[in-house]
């Protein structure tokens, strides 16, 4: 993973406005392709802690949300119905002197926004299911990391089910307000797990152009299980009980980063990256994402959730991309060792 020059933005106490289309955000690639490159300086910017519960209350505008819905009918046991209405073009305005800029993720990170976001798009009906939790979608369990994009798509599909779209996602996360963050409008990283100084990961080795191999990638399993868990800065599944949406999906933004399908022109591969990861100046929002990742991108904050068509339809395991370029199902790739039995320590099928 190569490093890049990043160029900082000159600060600004006037509103940043957020004007964000379909599934797009200002998530520029940092040294890893994405969020969470070099460790940050500790006194690189101000902290979040200080976005209290109480603060974060009265940043959430008293509008009646739908209820959680785990409809038996609608939706198979462990997922929830998404039903409402997406949005292609949000309007997020951060308060003014609410921002700062994370310079090694080339990315600025607002800590409050206005109330309320405004939807200056077009307004989609969806209706569909979507797991509760990360993969394997049990509350308690760790989220499975370090499978790619092929290997999620096939885990989903032994299920019935699909990977969930970026837009699904999206409108998930929001809810019915197209709310920044699932809990309202003020980043708090006590309730989604999030802004964590990092833990590097060691490499293992170094190719032949110097570019390092890691060890928690490592072909030798006690390597890599050493390695995963010195890594680790998540919780369980369901662990955090304020993170969650108000359609009832938890954990999205914070904790484990996640993979969803690509719809967006925006993105050449199949899959975008979203929700962001317990790393420290990183996107950790419902919409922006990174769509430099190509499909056999694996890391070890990296999980995923499955989707399915809600009332009994039937499900195509393929992402709107393989749709669209009329491809056959092919059962996607044998992916790592899952954690049925609640490892997190992915172990590669042979």
């Amino acid at each position: 993973m190569r490093t890049r020059s990043l160029r900082p933005l000159a600060a600004s106490a006037a509103p940043t406005l957020f004007v964000i289309l379909a599934a797009c955000g200002n998530s520029s690639p940092g040294p890893t392709g994405g969020d969470g490159g070099a460790t940050p300086p500790s006194s690189a910017a101000p902290t979040t802690a200080g976005a209290s519960q109480s603060s974060v209350q009265a940043a959430v505008v008293d509008a009646p949300a739908p209820a959680a819905s785990a409809d038996p009918e609608a939706c198979p046991a462990g997922m929830v119905l998404v039903d409402g209405d997406y949005c292609t073009e949000v309007e997020q305005r951060c308060k003014a002197g609410k921002s700062w800029y994370a310079k090694w993720n080339d990315k600025t990170i607002c800590l409050e926004f206005e109330a309320p976001a405004t939807c200056v798009g077009k307004k989609e009906h969806r209706r569909y299911c979507m797991d509760k939790f990360e993969y394997p979608n049990r509350e308690g369990t760790r989220p499975t990391v370090m499978n790619d994009f092929p290997q999620a798509q096939r885990l989903c599909a032994e299920q019935g089910k699909r990977m969930c779209t970026e837009t699904e996602w999206t409108m998930a996360c929001e809810g019915p307000e197209y709310k920044p963050y699932p809990y309202g409008y003020a980043r708090d990283p006590e309730i989604c797990k999030g802004d964590q100084q990092g833990v590097e990961p060691e490499p293992e080795g170094h190719t032949s152009a110097g570019d390092p191999f890691y060890k928690f990638a490592s072909k030798n399993k006690e390597i890599r299980a050493a390695e995963l868990e010195r890594l680790w800065q998540g919780v369980p599944s369901g662990s955090q009980p304020k993170c969650v949406s108000d359609y009832g999906v938890y954990d999205m933004p914070g904790n484990a980063d996640e993979l969803a399908s690509a719809e967006s022109k925006d993105s050449k591969y199949d899959n975008v990256t979203t929700g962001g990861p317990w790393r420290y100046g990183v996107r950790n929002q419902c919409r922006p994402k990174i769509y430099t990742h190509n499909e056999g991108f694996a890391y070890y904050y990296l999980s995923f959730r499955c989707c399915a068509e809600a009332d009994g339809k039937p499900t195509d395991p393929r992402s709107p991309k393989q749709i669209h370029r009329k491809e056959r199902w092919n059962g996607g790739q044998a992916p790592v060792r899952d954690s049925w039995d609640g490892n997190p320590m992915p172990d590669p099928v042979d």
